[in-house]
């Protein structure tokens, strides 16, 4: 029997489960099918980590590992590896709207006007002049635009000192502000690498080298670090929500993780080796984090797992309530001085005084919209999960047996109709309707299907039920993390196309960039205007922060 009659079988065998009328023989066989599901999953898991210790052993021994060949889509469905639960969400919509050709008129500025006329001797005698038919045809032109400057000069012999007049403001080195405003616009937001943007410049007979584009990128951008800080001060005053995400990325050589915090006004991105709880406490308190020591603190301690006898030593040695990351390492080193030992203790004391700190201070966030990824946890007064996220779990159950595949689309349409029905209380908020889908979500994520992955699936999810109906309460959350996602995969095409960062410069002016780029997406500012306008020095578009603080403010209404 080869592998598809097998499978045939099992099919049939399963569809026949629901007709024994012995419900031993019934339960048996259902214990049975579940077990085969079991097995199924251990052994793609076992396939999959013994191809991966083989191309690992390949590349040891100079060779090359199996190559990742994407699957065409279609198929079989137990090769499905598209967990993304977001079509499921988007196909839902039956009345597709046809999307409307853009007018160009009013939207595209006329640069020139030209009349085109016909000639009259291959026209008939009695044709009569109608006015004119217009046509708008977009094209561009590029162009040198060289400057050659005389700097007066002048000679003091009493001071024996040379005076020269001063470039434009923006010129300085050998190209203007405009070369300098399209080098950072081509590689940020165009996503085209150096040795690419030299070619480019060198078409239109601009002569560049790889090294001066390179310092254009990543030197002298203090105005740009400045402003970042600056948008993301408006952005948190602008929203009481934030989103959140992490994914990985490379600075010389060494695995390293960009977060991403965004809210509707801005997206920013922050670099760093770790992606902890205390990272990320860190990014939120601008690398000004400090430690509270109070009964906050040890409480959350005891709660986290800290033990009795080590919170009474730090009781002991702690003198002041609010101190730095240096006198909590020489606490943390007088009661553990074997750096081997007790890194659990270390730890939880830090996070929980650390959370003690950031829940007092300025940079507290009031709603965190994220994944269910625990560094996330205790963050935020109140923590919003996203229900695109929860779905992809379901996506990602691969059942053996036709009957637990109907029961997994069947479930899943309706984990997708119950998603409708929130959305359509967000639109029309009211005491009566949270109260019903309250009651809704508890009898959905309680039911038994008899396929126990999927079972354990919804039981994961009925326990996740005060972060995923958190929106009953602030009907004005989101339901999903899906812009945070977003800005995730904005880095992972930076990481395609770039592979790393090297410097710690070149790090933090990336970071730097990709928040200026994509907060002036969110906001319809034209990028390399606004690149040229600060380069140029001119300054005379308003700041993004600027932008940010006349949006309407997000909110919990409580009228």
């Amino acid at each position: 029997m080869n592998r598809t009659e097998i499978k045939k079988v099992l099919d049939e065998l399963t569809v026949d489960v629901t007709a024994i009328t012995d419900p031993r023989a019934s339960a048996a066989i259902k214990v049975l099918i579940n077990l085969v599901e079991i097995l199924v999953e251990q052994n793609s898991a076992l396939q999959e980590a013994n191809q991966q210790l083989k191309d690992e052993n390949n590349r040891l021994k100079g060779e090359q590992g199996k190559p990742d060949i994407r699957k065409q889509s279609g198929g079989d469905d137990n090769n499905n590896t598209d967990h993304s639960s977001e079509n499921d969400r988007k196909k839902r919509n039956k009345e597709k709207k046809r999307k409307q050709k853009m007018k160009k008129k009013g939207v595209i500025s006329i640069n020139r006007r030209e009349t085109i006329v016909i000639d009259k001797s291959i026209l008939p005698e009695d044709v009569i002049f109608k006015g004119y038919e217009k046509r708008i045809i977009q094209d561009i032109k590029f162009s040198t635009d060289n400057i050659e400057f005389s700097l007066q000069t002048y000679y003091s012999p009493l001071l024996k000192k040379t005076f020269i007049a001063d470039l434009p403001a923006g010129y300085h080195g050998e190209f203007g502000p405009g070369i300098r405003a399209m080098v950072i616009t081509l590689y940020r937001d165009s996503g085209m690498t150096e040795p690419a943007i030299e070619r480019f410049f060198k078409i239109f007979g601009t002569h560049i080298s790889k090294s001066t584009i390179s310092r254009m990128i990543t030197e002298g951008h203090d105005c740009f670090h400045d402003e970042k800080e600056k948008i993301i001060d408006a952005a948190f005053r602008a929203s009481e929500y934030q989103h959140i995400d992490d994914t990985g990325c490379r600075v010389n050589g060494k695995n390293h993780y960009t977060h991403i915090l965004c809210n509707p006004y801005f997206t920013a991105f922050f670099t760093r080796l770790k992606k902890d709880r205390l990272t990320i406490l860190e990014i939120l308190c601008r690398d000004e984090l400090k430690y509270k020591f109070n009964e906050e603190s040890y409480s959350l301690m005891v709660a986290i797992g800290l033990s009795y006898k080590c919170l009474a030593k730090l009781k002991k040695v702690v003198r002041e309530e609010i101190i730095t990351r240096s006198e909590v390492d020489g606490i943390l080193k007088l009661l553990f001085p074997n750096p081997k030992k007790y890194s659990t203790s270390r730890r939880v004391i830090l996070e929980s005084s650390a959370i003690a700190y950031y829940r007092d201070s300025e940079f507290s966030i009031f709603h965190l919209i994220c994944d269910d990824a625990p560094q996330f946890n205790l963050i935020a007064r109140f923590k919003a999960l996203c229900w695109i996220h929860e779905g992809r779990h379901y996506k990602k159950l691969n059942p053996v047996f036709a009957a637990h595949r109907v029961h997994l689309d069947n479930f899943i349409e309706q984990f997708w109709d119950y998603y409708e029905e929130l959305l359509a209380y967000k639109q029309n908020p009211t005491n009566e309707l949270a109260k019903q889908l309250s009651e809704g979500f508890a009898t959905l994520f309680s039911k038994e299907t008899g396929y126990d992955a999927l079972d354990k699936r919804i039981a994961m999810t009925l326990a996740k039920k005060e972060a995923l109906l958190l929106v009953l309460k602030f009907p004005f959350l989101p339901l999903h993390n899906n812009p945070a996602e977003s800005g995730a995969r904005v880095q992972a095409r930076m990481r395609d196309i770039n592979l790393q960062t090297i410097s710690k410069n070149g790090t933090r002016t990336k970071d730097t960039f990709a928040t200026i780029v994509q907060t002036a997406r969110k906001l319809g500012v034209n990028i390399y205007d606004y690149v040229y306008d600060r380069i140029s020095e001119k300054y005379s578009m308003p700041s993004l922060e600027s932008l940010i603080a006349q949006q309407p403010r997000i909110c919990h209404n409580t009228s």
